[in-house]
């Protein structure tokens, strides 16, 4: 009776598989690491928590900037002063007396490819793409119209998204607002951030 033996080949082809698989499995445990390390931020606000994941990997030098004004309690004290039920909220600017607060340097825009749906954040700016500072705001519904390239051809860069407290954002969204000076869509109620902490 025959019985199955194993070449020296075959032996090392075995030791070489176990080998790749044993480098896969390690490649598949870093690429888990990152993905949870992917930086979770706690916006605590006068209507409640909203919890807000940041895609490193795609948007890094996004990220980055919003950390940094988290760090240096930016947004701390900081009000939701424009919102457009159907379309999106936005704070990280200005005080409850819409007194605008100083900001480091423009951040160059960053094409990150992620899409502005629902309850995503991205970077506000004026009509210049390279002029986002520390405002942000978040989707309130799909608005494929801020997509990059947009209709200025750039868009605007989602680097983020809700991943707690969504009935918080739907809550603000549907705020009553009116016209605060020069400014428009202003919650008649003020919506303070009262404090910005990364909570991983």
């Amino acid at each position: 009776m025959n019985t199955p033996h194993t070449s020296p080949f075959a032996r090392l082809l075995s030791r070489r598989a176990a080998g790749i698989a044993a480098a896969a499995l390690l490649l598949a445990g870093t690429a888990t690491q990152a993905l949870a390390a992917d930086p979770r931020v706690k916006l605590a606000t006068t209507a409640g928590d909203i919890v807000i994941e940041l895609d490193a990997a795609k948007a890094p030098k996004t990220t980055e900037n919003f950390l940094q004004y988290v760090r240096d309690k930016h947004y701390d004290g900081t009000v939701f002063h424009r919102v457009i039920d159907g379309f999106m909220i936005q704070g990280g600017g200005f005080n409850a007396d819409m007194q605008q607060k100083p900001t480091r340097a423009p951040l160059a825009f960053e094409a990150t490819g992620l899409k502005n749906d629902k309850y995503t954040v991205a970077m506000a700016r004026t009509s210049n793409p390279n002029s986002a500072t520390s405002q942000f705001f978040i989707n309130v519904k799909d608005n494929a119209m801020l997509n990059p390239p947009g209709a200025d051809g750039y868009g605007y860069a989602v680097f983020g998204k809700v991943v707690a407290g969504t009935e918080v954002v739907d809550k603000i969204r549907t705020m009553a607002t009116g016209n605060k000076g020069p400014h428009q869509n202003v919650p008649t109620t003020p919506i303070t951030i009262t404090s910005a902490t990364v909570v991983n």
